[in-house]
């Protein structure tokens, strides 16, 4: 479970997440969406405890990430959008230290390191140094380590950044497996389509304030639009697409001329 409790952040004057407070759920996949600068990477920040708070709290899995910052990491599995490597070790040596900083026992680290690295495809690849894997491998890499533990709580910022279209396809279908065990799943990403399609709720911040809660069928019909796509748009403050198209359309033209 994720409780936040009227979360603030500031860097200098600018006022990045302004009282935010929400609850997840046990079981649920919650996409967490708002355009570029609205506060969605700070919050998931401070939930993992890489940035601490300005203001208000938050508990993951009972744990006070201010009081007790050590068991919400242990509660957690976290994939940033791009994700720091120990490039001199190899994905196998990787996945081993985490498995040794969450003190895994050895059979069990085994077995699931192994079914991980075959489930996205890099069996072959366990003792290739990072340094010589793709962004999507390298994408895959952290994905396996956040689940290494069996975390309660996931935290996934863009996990598909990079990801090829069939390991896409598994690891959502993984998300709804996990989230029928009864993991609590936070879900952003800019890819609209794909939070539709896998997330049960959505919550939409915008400069840092929370906007919108609901489904993605009750945000629509309550904004008066087809889609999520063109209800975030609205409720963001997006430009029109076709004017933007439009006009970069013009701009070409003028290139020409």
């Amino acid at each position: 479970m994720i409780d936040i409790q009227h979360l603030e952040k500031y860097y200098d004057k600018k006022h990045a997440v302004k009282g935010i407070s929400l609850t997840i759920q046990p079981g649920e996949i919650v996409g967490f969406l708002g355009p570029n600068g609205a506060g969605k990477s700070t919050t998931v920040k401070i939930l993992t405890g890489l940035i601490s708070a300005s203001e208000g709290n938050a508990f993951i899995n009972g744990f006070s990430i201010k009081e007790h910052p050590v068991e919400v990491k242990k509660s957690i599995g976290y994939v940033p959008e791009t994700g720091a490597l120990y490039e001199s070790l190899t994905a196998w040596e990787y996945l081993e230290l985490i498995a040794d900083l969450h003190y895994i026992e050895r059979p069990v680290f085994e077995k699931r390191a192994g079914e991980f690295l075959e489930l996205f495809g890099l069996s072959e690849e366990k003792n290739k140094r990072l340094s010589g894997f793709s962004k999507g491998m390298r994408q895959k890499v952290l994905i396996a380590a956040a689940l290494l533990h069996d975390p309660p709580v996931l935290l996934f910022d863009e996990p598909l950044n990079g990801v090829d279209a069939n390991t896409a396809l598994v690891f959502k279908q993984l998300l709804r497996r996990l989230s029928q065990r009864g993991k609590t799943i936070l879900f952003c990403s800019h890819i609209l389509e794909v939070v539709e399609r896998l997330c049960t709720r959505i919550i939409i911040i915008n400069e840092g304030e929370l906007v919108t809660d609901g489904t993605p069928e009750q945000i629509a019909r309550d904004t008066g639009h087809a889609s999520l796509e063109s209800a975030f748009n609205a409720i963001t403050g997006g430009a029109d697409a076709d004017a933007k198209a439009e006009g970069f359309m013009q701009a070409l033209k003028g290139l020409d001329e």
